[in-house]
């Protein structure tokens, strides 16, 4: 979720806001320690910024997560992109590398972009 945001250079509230909602409630994160987001983003501004840093960011979540976890993981980067109302080429891009990276069924991708589209649509 952090990369996402941070991928296009311009982390905004509306992304902030998402990101503490989404640890905050939902079951998932039920025992997440919310003091460790800072902590995250700093590994993901870290990581950013030196050459292989994204391939060594993937590398950690495919060894921390469970692969269970893959899709949802996925899911709220998405809803994350989407938190702002405008989906810019870098976040898109970061995206498709997160769907390679993840292996995410293309299928299954749509399905859940589309649904974190119809949830942050507006008039």
């Amino acid at each position: 979720m952090i990369a996402v945001s941070a991928s296009d250079e311009q982390i905004n509230s509306a992304e902030l806001v998402k990101i503490e909602v989404i640890v905050n409630h939902l079951p998932v994160f039920a025992t997440y320690d919310a003091d460790r987001v800072k902590t995250v983003s700093q590994t993901v501004f870290d990581l950013f910024s030196v050459e292989d840093g994204l391939d060594a960011l993937f590398g950690l979540v495919r060894d921390n997560l469970p692969e269970a976890l893959w899709e949802t993981a996925y899911a709220l980067a998405c809803d994350v992109a989407a938190a702002d109302g405008a989906l810019r080429e870098t976040e898109l891009r970061l995206l498709e590398e997160i769907r390679y990276e993840l292996n995410i069924d293309r299928l299954h991708a749509a399905a859940i972009e589309r649904g974190a589209r119809a949830r942050h649509a507006t008039l």
